[in-house]
């Protein structure tokens, strides 16, 4: 069996959020990045599954510029067996969907598996994407991913409940919250072995850019929290309803 696993190369949540080229694009400067949380649950729930007994070629897929290769290298100490990074800025959603759609088609890969979004755009639509360039079905925000034979059982929270499906290969699996109990930490031995392993670069196919940023924005900044006594039921009243407009 072989996986593609698209690994996301993101800020660290700790990074201050600065904006330049008259706020267009995200300020890079002295930003530390990692594997996003959610494509580090579903690497490790592989790793799992394959330290279990089932037969698994896991490849780790990135689009992105040199910078993205250090995180492609912590996936590989993670246990990934080999990584592949499409050589182009990552503008949009569909074009970052076009890339990894290609690779899959010409790796002949059983399944892909992503994040349910990214933590710096949180966009949540590479998934959907893939699938509809491939034509392949697709399971969003999964929280359960076990191989039973040819076949896999998915979960996925859904309002008031959960929701059981079972897939067929191929198709596109995005992993939310459960996927894996907690992310695997690379050991000694899995940080050597990186650089051992191999690291492919590809030339991006065309797709023509479907969004344009005008501007970014921050967040405004949250107001002074104001203290009341609990007695004075009038102050309360006037604050929420000429300050915080609930009432």
């Amino acid at each position: 069996m072989k996986a593609l696993i698209c690994i996301g190369h993101v800020p660290d949540t700790t990074s201050k959020v600065k904006f330049v080229e008259e706020d267009t694009k995200f300020d890079t400067t002295d930003i530390q990045y990692i594997v996003g949380p959610y494509e580090e649950l579903a690497l490790t729930r592989l790793l799992d599954i394959k330290d279990a007994g089932t037969e698994m070629h896991i490849t780790a897929v990135n689009v992105g510029l040199a910078g993205a290769d250090s995180t492609l290298k912590k996936a590989l100490a993670m246990g990934a067996d080999e990584a592949v990074r499409v050589n182009a800025e990552p503008t949009d959603a569909a074009f970052v969907a076009k890339q990894i759609a290609e690779v899959f088609s010409k790796g002949n890969y059983d399944v892909i598996v992503t994040g349910k979004e990214s933590i710096d755009y949180n966009g949540g639509q590479v998934e959907g994407m893939i699938a509809e360039f491939l034509g392949l079905p697709s399971v969003s925000g999964a929280s359960l991913f076990e191989i039973n034979g040819d076949k896999v059982k998915l979960e996925q929270e859904i309002e008031g409940g959960r929701q059981v499906s079972e897939a067929s290969f191929p198709f596109v699996v995005s992993a939310g919250k459960g996927f894996a109990s907690e992310p695997r930490i690379p050991n000694m031995r899995g940080i050597m072995m990186a650089n051992r392993k191999a690291l492919t670069v590809l030339d991006p196919v065309e797709q023509n850019l479907m969004t344009e940023v005008i501007k970014h924005y921050l967040p405004q900044a949250k107001p002074q929290c104001k203290m009341v006594a609990p007695d004075n039921v009038e102050e309360l009243v006037r604050l929420l309803h000429e300050e915080a407009k609930v009432i």
